[in-house]
């Protein structure tokens, strides 16, 4: 019983830091991107967000 306990323990922590960045992204997308389209950096900061996902993903790809 013990084994399997620490077993899952990495896992239930690896579930826990991927679903706690995906919230993350939500914030800082919902809330930041609307603040800088008031200051008329509408495409950077849109393709900045953009840039930065597409980078994350694929390094998640390629080292996971």
């Amino acid at each position: 019983m013990s084994a399997v306990t620490l077993h899952n323990i990495p896992e239930g922590l690896a579930v826990g830091v991927a679903f706690a960045a995906g919230a993350m992204i939500f914030v800082v997308v919902e809330e930041l991107i609307p603040e800088s389209q008031r200051e008329g950096f509408n495409d950077f900061a849109t393709g900045g967000a953009l840039v930065g996902f597409a980078v994350m993903m694929s390094l998640d790809v390629g080292l996971g």
